[in-house]
């Protein structure tokens, strides 16, 4: 087994249960449901209308949170307190193929908030927070440009330090959103989303998701990897090319293998 990874009875590579009405597996320990960005989309869209006054909290996992979750209990409590986890990232999909337990699709951040932009539906109320200074306004000019109808009530490039909470919830208080989107980066953005749950639902807020780069996406600051490149599951490969700095994050994709091989491997032995 990989160094410093004990192993835990409970932490198994595909581990499936039923929780609100959705099947939901368990990669390495963590949990992940099986869902498509259409179910993703109907089911943020009804909370809005049918659960106003509580906080529901999106969160989608891909290998790097998975990683970053066995090694600090407090992230790894928040995505197991989450309303929803969405499948994000190659390397999830690979690992339930792997453990016999397939998904359905991938439901990356990007592609829910363009879905979710394009639903026309006043009760859908969006505040863009987070990124660079700027960068939130632009991928709300842009949202706009290819969704008339989306309507934006506020953008922030705020800070997820505790000193930046007041002036964050001072601007979501008076635009009243319905939903947050969060671009603080993993995993400093769920986290913020959780502890301050109470907070966020007093401002109106239904719905909030840590979306990591899509407003870089959006405001063109950084270019998305071309479809055939995502569809070959090769996007962290072209994200590395173009921003070679993120080599230290990526480390957490070897480890992430090797665990997900060793596990298939100990399963099979365990059936032998």
């Amino acid at each position: 087994m990989p160094a410093g990874d004990d192993h835990d009875p409970a932490t198994t590579t595909a581990d499936v249960s039923r929780e609100a009405g959705a099947t939901r597996l368990r990669i390495l320990g963590i949990p992940v449901d099986d869902v498509t960005l259409p179910d993703v989309v109907a089911r943020l869209v009804a909370w809005v209308h049918d659960e106003p006054g509580r906080l529901h909290h999106l969160v989608t996992v891909n290998p790097e949170f998975i990683i970053a979750a066995r090694d600090d209990a407090g992230f790894r409590d928040t995505l197991e307190s989450a309303d929803l986890a969405t499948p994000d990232g190659i390397g999830v999909i690979l690992a339930a193929r792997l453990a016999g337990r397939p998904l359905r699709g991938r439901v990356a951040g990007v592609d829910l908030v363009e879905a979710l932009a394009a639903v026309e539906d006043p009760a859908l109320r969006f505040f863009l927070l987070g990124a660079a200074p700027g960068i939130a306004g632009r991928a709300a000019g842009e949202l706009r440009n290819r969704h008339p109808a989306c309507r934006i009530v506020g953008t922030l490039a705020g800070s997820p330090r505790p000193e930046g909470a007041p002036e964050v919830l001072t601007a979501l208080a008076a635009a009243r959103p319905t939903v947050l989107l969060v671009a603080f980066g993993a995993p400093a953005q769920d986290r913020w989303i959780a502890d301050h749950t109470t907070d966020l639902a007093a401002c109106g807020i239904v719905v909030a998701m840590g979306i990591g780069g899509t407003f870089d996406y959006l405001a063109g600051a950084v270019p998305r990897a071309p479809g055939v490149v995502r569809r070959l599951g090769l996007e962290w490969l072209y994200r590395l090319i173009r921003q070679p700095w993120r080599w230290r994050r990526q480390l957490a994709l070897p480890r992430f293998a090797a665990l997900v091989l060793w596990e298939r491997a100990r399963r099979a032995r365990d059936r032998a």
